[in-house]
């Protein structure tokens, strides 16, 4: 299938040629970064291995860290082992090669990868949604001062301003967070193709390059855009809950081989995740899972950063507090499930944004009812999983989980 090649294609190429290197960015990445997202070692051939789990740290994966703390894992049968990574790209070529065997990832990923977009297709299945909203649009410092307060009037900044095109960044082009900035740019009347560059960053570097004036925005997941006001070098012009309420956000992705080969331990691994996100998304719990996450070694900003949105306020960094209690919800609103609803929301967004033709729709709506799918997970029988764990499945005798 053949996808349309964007402006966005085109800017990131500008952006690395700007910027001279990559190895700036990845001295910057070594530094916000645990060394275990930085080099994440393949399975070896023979070797039993537990399910390894891919996922990028942002408050989002909450669920899978506070499932791996409070061993829900182990109590529903399953051993997993967590691999921290850095990038969508990152999760999209491991889930493709089979060096992870499930991941939390952006919910259009599902979709980019059955159709093959800028990668071989692969029979990929999305069972469970992690949580619906956590994005948020951060500006840089020097947009404020030059008057900037939403999108209307960085339009009029624009207009007045010729000397270069801003530039913004994303995660990736099949993410919420392309689509939500590129609909904010619009309600602005800035047209993202012409008017402004956006390239795709990973989470953990945008708050780095707003600083050091590499980009002048982002769309991104927490804790990245309060980074960035901590700093103060970035405020917070808008959230997912202003531009796309309960839009999917972040899904559970695993390769339709492993669930045939290991139907019953995906099948554990979406029941621990369904009870870890109704633990986190009750409001008594949270200090709880902002400490888990805090400890979990996987942030360096503190836990003041991760409350900002996970407990509230959130600070938008202009003097104004918003209360959080719709930033994350990983629970509420039947946010678990893979609804029609928010699978015809990717669809739609795939086309409204150029990464698919509109003629496009049925093949698209069809690869979405195979990837976009709960059922692709049945409740395994007791004693055929018994059986299978015992007599064949020797993945799950290996590391603790």
């Amino acid at each position: 299938m053949n996808y349309i090649h964007t402006a966005c294609e085109k800017d990131c190429a500008w952006f690395l040629h700007e910027i001279g290197t990559l190895a700036p960015l990845m001295l910057m990445l070594s530094i916000v970064m645990p060394k275990s997202a930085l080099l994440s070692p393949a399975p070896l051939a023979g070797v039993v291995q537990p399910v390894r789990i891919g996922f990028i740290p942002l408050a989002d994966c909450a669920p899978l860290l506070v499932a791996k703390e409070k061993e829900l894992f182990r109590k529903h049968g399953v051993k997993v082992e967590l691999s921290c990574e850095v990038g969508w790209a990152t999760i999209r070529e491991k889930l493709l090669y089979g060096q992870i065997d499930a991941a939390h990832a952006i919910a259009g990923l599902a979709l980019a990868m059955r159709l093959g977009l800028s990668t071989p297709p692969c029979r990929v299945v999305a069972p469970f949604v992690f949580n619906l909203n956590g994005d948020a649009i951060t500006l840089s410092r020097d947009l404020w001062n030059r008057g900037v307060r939403d999108a209307v009037t960085l339009k009029k900044l624009i207009r007045s301003t010729t000397s270069r095109r801003l530039t913004f960044g994303m995660v990736s082009r099949y993410a919420a967070h392309h689509f939500l900035l590129r609909r904010w740019l619009i309600s602005g009347g800035i047209d993202p193709n012409t008017e402004v560059r956006i390239v795709a960053l990973p989470p953990t570097q945008m708050a780095a390059n707003l600083a050091a004036g590499l980009i002048d925005g982002y769309c991104v997941g927490e804790p990245w855009n309060s980074v960035a006001v901590d700093k103060g070098v970035g405020w917070i012009a808008a959230t997912s809950e202003d531009l796309s309420p309960k839009h999917p956000e972040k899904v559970l992705l695993m390769n339709e081989v492993f669930i045939e080969q290991h139907g019953d331990q995906a099948h554990a691994i979406r029941e621990a995740l369904r009870e870890s996100c109704a633990f986190c998304d009750v409001s008594e719990n949270r200090p709880e899972v902002v400490r888990i996450l805090a400890d979990s070694g996987y942030f360096t900003n503190g836990e003041d950063i991760l409350q900002r949105s996970l407990i509230g306020p959130f600070d938008l960094g202009v003097g104004k507090n918003i209360e959080a209690s719709k930033f994350h919800i990983f629970h509420r609103y039947e946010a678990n499930e893979t609804t029609s609803e928010r699978g015809r929301w990717l669809v739609d967004e795939f086309i409204a944004h150029g990464l698919i033709l509109p003629s496009q729709r049925n093949e698209a709506s069809e690869a979405l009812r195979e990837c976009w799918n709960s059922d692709a997970l049945p409740f395994p029988a007791p004693q055929a999983a018994a059986k299978k764990t015992s007599k064949t499945n020797k993945r799950s005798k290996s590391a603790l989980a």
